[in-house]
C-alpha cells in the first residue's frame, strides 16, 4: 500500500494486493486537530478506475488549474501495512509498516517481521494545536522498538494455534449467512461480461474468518479506533515474540520445523517490575511457545500433514512482587495480598481451561532448599493454591502439579538433569498429546510401538487433537524454564516425526543434526524471550545442564549476568513506560498526570483497585460456564453457537487472491531468482549440520561425534551466537533472505564458498554431466537436494532425482499389500495420464505447438480475465 497526500485536506491511503489488480482507496481527514475521520468506501477499484480516481483527485488539488510542477497528489509514503493510529496530547499519528523480512512459510502462508516502521502525524500544520509534552510523549512510544521480534501475516492467524486454525477449517457453516466479497462492483459485473453466452459458470467457494486471539495480539488497542469503520481487509494484527523456521532434510525429503513464540500483551513488562499476576488472572512474562512441523513437499493444509505442539512459561499466578529500589541482584520475594480461596489463580487457570482444555500440568522448577528462604515462599503458596482448586474439579480433570528442584539437581553430581527431565517430558507428552491433520500409516499398525499406543490427547476422523498443555515456570521463567522446554519439545518432535512417517520409533538422540537443529532453534527462542523480559540473553543454556559447555561459556554467562543486572537497574523503568504507552494501559490526558509522574503503574494493571467489581466470582464454581461440559476438549475449539460467532464465512472466487495460495507463494507474475527464494535462505540441516566429509551416514538421525558436524569447520568464522543476535534483532535461526527493500543481486547463500572450493564436494549439490554419444560434454548443471528438474538439450530431456549422495541405496522392502509411502517402505512413483498430458502441453508450447483449448482452459481463462481487468 503507499500514501497519497493532498496539500489540502486529507491523505488517500491505496492498499493493494500483491498482483497489483485490486486496490482500496482510504480517505484520512487533516482538517481535524484532535480527532481522526477516516472515510472508506468500501469499494474494490481496478488498475483502471484507481488511476481514473487519483486523476481526478490530483486535477482537482491543483493550486492553479494548468500549472506546471504544482501536482495537488503526490506519493508520501510506501508501506505494507498499517500498525494503527495513536494520539497523545495533539492530534492522531499513523504508524505504518515501511520494511519487512520474510521468517516463515506455513501452507504457503508467508509470516513477515517488521523491520522498520514510520509515524506520520496526521493533522495540518495549519490546525495543529502545539503542546509542550508531545514530543517527550513520541519519544517514549517510540522505545518500543517495533523493528525488534514483531511479525504479521496477511493471510494467517499468528494469534491462534495452528491446531484452532485447521480445526476452524472442518467446523460447521451455514451458506446462507455469509458475506458475499465481490471482486469488483456488482454493477460492472451486471452490465459487461465477454463470456456470458458461453455458459460456463463462475466457481464459487467459502471461506472462513476468524477474530484474532486478543491476548496475543499488541495493536489490538491501537486499531480499536478504526475497527468499525473501515474494511476488515485494512486491519492487520500483529503479534510479538520469535518466530523460526529451519529446514530438516530426510534423505532429500525436505521437513520444515517452525518455531513460534506469542508473547501476551496482558500484565506485559519488564523482569522486575512485572512479578505474578493481575487481578483478572493475567501473569507476567506468558509466553505460548509452538512447534510447527509439516512435510514440505506438499503446501496445502488440505492435502499435506502437518503437526503441532504448544506449551506455555509463565510467571507463578500469585500476588507477589520484587522490590528492586535495595539494588541487590536477587531482590527479596514479598507476598504483596492474601488470597486464601486461589481467586487470582482461579481466573488464570480458567483462562487455560478454556484455551487448552484438560489437563493442566504445572511444571515448577523452584528451588525447595534454601538457607535463606527465598524461591521457596512461592511453592509454599501455589501448591495450597492447587490442592484447593482441584478439589472442585471431577478427578479425571484435575490440575497436575509438579515440583522439582532444577537447580539442585544441576550442582548434584549424581544426577543428570536431562535424564530427569526427559522422563517428566515423555509423561506429559503422553498424557496432552499433539494435534495431526491426517491419520495413522498403517505400518504404525503393522510394526505398533509401545509408546505411541499409550498417547493422549484426542482421536479425531483427520487425525489427532492436543488436549490440555503444560505450564512451566521458575522464578523468572528464562534459563531453567527454556531448558525444560526444549526436552519437552524434543520429545514432542519425536512423536511428531513418527506420525509423519519419518523415523520408525519415537525417540530421538542428541548430537544428531535433526536434534542440534531444534536446539538451535530453541536456544535462539530462549534468547529473544530473554533479552524482551529480562535485558539480557540465556545465561545457562542446555550445553550447560548437559556440561559439556566450553570453559570460556563461564565468561560470557558472567557477562549475560551483568546486562542483565544493569539492564533491571537502569533502564527497565523506561520499557515499562514505553510498554504501557504503546499498549495503551496508559492514555495520556490534560486532565491526568503524566506517565512519567507515576510513582507506580500498579493501578493501571490492576482494575479493581481504581473501582468495584460488582460481580464476585464463586470460590467453588470457578470455571466459566460451559467448559467443564466439553472438557477434555478446549471450549474455544467447540464449534458451539458462542464460538461460531466469531466465525466470519466469506463468499469468494476460485480464483480470488485471499484464497489462491498459488499465486501468494510462487507469485508468476514477478521475475524471481531462486538463490532469493526463502526456502533457499533458510536454516538447512544438510547444508549447515551434515558432515561435509562423503561416504558417512547423510541421515539427520545419526548420532555425529562433535568434530563430526558440518559447523566444526566454520567456527572460527563465524562470530558469537551473541553478536549475531543483537545484530539482527531476531534472533532466528535461519539466515536472514534479502529485505523487500534491498534486493541485492548477489545470493546471500553460505554455500556459494563450498561450490567453488577446488576439490572439495558440496554437501548440498552434486554436478551432474550429459555426455552426447561422441563423448562429448554438452552442459554441466547442479542438481539440488530433494528437488525434481530436468536437463534440457536439443534432442533429449533427462529427469534426476538427486539424495544427498550418490553412493546412497535404498531397500525397499514390501511388508504389505498397501502402496504408502512410508518409514518401512518405498513405492515408486507413478505418474498419472493426466499428470503426463500437461507436461507433454507444456513441452509442446515451449516449441512452439499450440494444442486445442479445452473447456477447462476457457474457464480459467475467462476467470484471469474477470479477476484482472474487469
Amino acid at each position: 500500500s503507499c500514501i497519497q497526500k493532498t496539500d489540502r485536506d486529507g491523505y488517500f491511503l491505496v492498499g493493494s494486493n500483491h498482483a497489483q489488480t485490486k486496490h482500496r482507496v482510504l480517505k484520512i481527514d487533516r482538517t481535524e486537530p484532535k480527532d481522526l475521520a477516516i472515510i472508506d468506501d468500501k469499494h474494490v477499484y481496478n488498475q483502471q478506475e484507481l488511476r481514473e480516481l487519483l486523476g481526478r483527485l490530483d486535477l482537482g488539488n491543483r493550486t492553479k488549474m494548468g500549472q506546471k510542477g504544482s501536482s495537488g497528489l503526490s506519493r508520501a509514503v510506501s508501506a505494507y501495512g498499517i500498525v494503527g493510529f495513536v494520539r497523545f496530547l495533539e492530534g492522531y499519528y499513523l504508524v505504518l509498516i515501511t520494511k519487512r523480512r520474510k521468517m516463515a512459510d506455513i501452507g504457503g502462508h508467508s509470516i513477515y517481521k517488521i523491520e522498520d516502521t514510520n509515524m506520520i502525524y496526521i493533522p495540518n500544520d495549519s490546525v495543529r494545536v502545539t503542546h509542550p509534552d508531545e514530543a517527550r510523549y513520541v519519544r517514549i512510544f517510540q522505545n518500543v522498538d517495533l523493528s525488534s521480534n514483531f511479525y504479521f501475516s496477511y493471510s494467517y492467524d499468528l494469534s491462534h494455534s495452528l491446531q484452532y486454525n485447521l480445526t476452524l477449517l472442518h467446523s460447521p457453516c451455514d451458506p446462507g449467512t455469509v458475506e458475499e466479497v465481490h471482486t469488483r462492483s456488482s454493477r460492472q459485473q451486471d452490465s459487461f461480461d465477454i463470456f456470458e453466452d458461453e455458459g460456463l459458470p463462475t466457481q464459487v467457494f467459502h471461506g472462513l474468518q476468524s477474530e484474532p486471539y486478543a491476548k496475543y495480539v499488541w495493536n489490538g488497542k491501537l486499531l480499536e479506533r478504526v475497527k468499525d469503520t473501515v474494511h476488515p481487509d485494512w486491519l492487520m494484527y500483529i503479534i510479538h515474540g520469535f518466530c523460526g523456521q529451519s529446514k530438516l532434510l530426510i534423505y532429500g525429503r525436505p521437513v520444515h520445523v517452525t518455531l513460534i513464540a506469542r508473547r501476551s500483551s496482558k500484565f506485559a513488562g519488564t523482569r522486575f517490575l512485572k512479578r505474578g499476576a493481575n487481578c483478572e488472572g493475567d501473569v507476567a512474562n506468558e509466553v505460548e511457545t509452538e512447534q510447527i512441523i509439516h512435510d514440505a513437499s506438499v503446501m496445502s493444509f488440505t492435502a499435506g500433514s502437518y503437526s503441532s505442539y504448544v506449551q506455555v512459561r509463565g510467571s507463578v499466578p500469585l500476588y507477589w512482587s520484587q522490590d528492586i529500589s535495595t539494588m541487590m541482584p536477587k531482590p527479596p520475594i514479598r507476598l504483596d495480598q492474601a488470597d486464601p480461596y486461589a481467586h487470582v489463580a482461579a481466573l488464570h487457570f480458567d483462562q487455560m481451561l478454556q484455551r487448552f482444555g484438560s489437563p493442566i500440568i504445572i511444571l515448577n522448577l523452584v528451588k525447595k532448599r534454601e538457607k535463606r528462604k527465598h524461591e521457596k515462599i512461592l511453592s509454599e503458596e501455589l501448591f495450597p493454591a492447587v490442592i484447593n482448586l482441584n478439589q472442585f474439579l471431577p478427578p479425571e480433570h484435575c490440575i497436575d502439579y509438579i515440583a522439582w528442584d532444577m537447580a539442585r539437581y544441576t550442582k548434584s553430581k549424581l544426577y543428570n538433569v536431562l535424564d530427569r527431565l526427559s522422563m517428566i517430558a515423555e509423561n506429559v507428552v503422553k498424557r496432552t498429546g499433539f494435534f495431526i491433520n491426517r491419520s495413522d500409516f498403517f505400518c504404525h499398525t503393522l510394526r505398533p510401538d509401545e509408546r505411541w499406543g499409550d498417547l493422549g490427547g484426542s482421536l479425531t476422523s483427520s487425525g489427532r487433537v492436543q488436549t490440555g498443555v503444560l505450564r512451566t515456570n521458575c522464578v523468572d521463567c528464562l534459563d531453567r524454564t527454556n531448558t525444560a522446554q526444549f526436552m519437552v519439545g524434543k520429545c514432542a518432535l519425536a512423536y511428531q516425526l513418527y506420525a509423519l512417517g519419518m523415523i520408525d520409533k519415537p525417540k530421538l538422540q542428541f548430537d544428531t543434526d535433526c536434534v542440534r537443529l531444534f536446539e538451535e532453534l530453541y536456544e535462539d527462542h530462549g534468547d529473544t524471550l530473554s533479552l524482551q523480559y529480562g535485558g539480557s540473553q540465556l545465561v545457562h543454556r542446555v550445553k550447560t545442564y548437559r556440561k559439556i559447555a566450553p570453559w570460556t561459556q563461564h565468561s560470557k554467562d558472567i557477562m549475560q549476568t551483568l546486562s542483565r543486572y544493569y539492564s533491571n537497574a537502569f533502564s527497565d523503568a523506561d520499557r515499562q513506560d514505553a510498554i504501557n504507552l504503546f499498549l495503551q494501559v496508559y492514555q495520556p490526558s490534560e486532565s491526568k498526570p503524566h506517565l512519567w509522574e507515576l510513582p507506580t503503574d500498579f493501578y493501571l494493571h490492576q482494575r479493581n483497585s481504581m473501582a468495584l467489581t460488582h460481580d464476585r466470582r464463586s470460590y467453588t464454581y470457578w470455571w466459566s460456564e460451559g467448559i467443564l461440559s466439553y472438557l477434555p476438549l478446549p471450549y474455544d475449539e467447540v464449534p458451539c453457537e458462542e464460538n461460531m460467532k466469531k466465525v466470519g464465512v466469506r463468499r469468494v472466487n476460485r480464483y480470488d487472491e485471499s484464497i489462491d495460495t498459488y499465486t501468494e507463494f510462487f507469485k508468476p507474475y514477478e521475475l524471481t531468482s531462486f538463490d532469493d527464494t526463502f526456502c533457499i535462505a533458510m536454516t538447512n540441516s544438510a547444508r549447515e549440520l551434515m558432515p561435509k566429509t562423503v561416504g558417512v551416514d547423510p541421515s539427520p538421525f545419526t548420532v555425529r561425534k562433535p568434530e563430526e558436524t558440518g559447523k566444526s569447520a566454520v567456527i572460527g568464522a563465524k562470530s558469537s551466537k551473541e553478536e549475531t543476535v543483537v545484530q539482527r534483532k531476531t534472533a532466528a535461526s535461519a539466515p536472514p533472505p534479502p529485505s523487500e527493500e534491498q534486493i541485492s543481486s548477489s545470493s546471500e547463500d553460505d554455500s556459494e564458498d563450498d561450490r567453488d572450493d577446488d576439490g572439495s564436494v558440496s554437501q548440498r549439490s552434486t554436478p551432474v554431466k550429459l555426455l552426447t554419444e561422441s563423448g562429448e560434454s554438452v552442459r554441466t548443471q547442479e542438481v539440488w537436494d530433494g528437488k525434481l528438474t530436468y536437463i534440457q538439450h536439443e534432442f533429449s530431456i533427462c529427469f534426476i532425482f538427486h539424495l544427498s549422495l550418490l553412493s546412497l541405496s535404498l531397500s525397499s522392502v514390501p511388508v504389505s499389500c498397501f502402496t504408502t509411502d512410508s518409514i518401512y517402505e518405498v513405492s515408486s512413483p507413478q505418474v498419472d495420464r493426466d499428470n503426463r498430458e500437461v507436461f507433454e502441453g507444456h513441452v509442446l508450447t515451449g516449441l512452439g505447438q499450440v494444442r486445442s483449448l479445452c473447456r477447462e482452459d476457457i474457464l480459467m481463462y475467462r476467470e484471469y480475465i474477470k479477476n484482472r481487468y474487469m
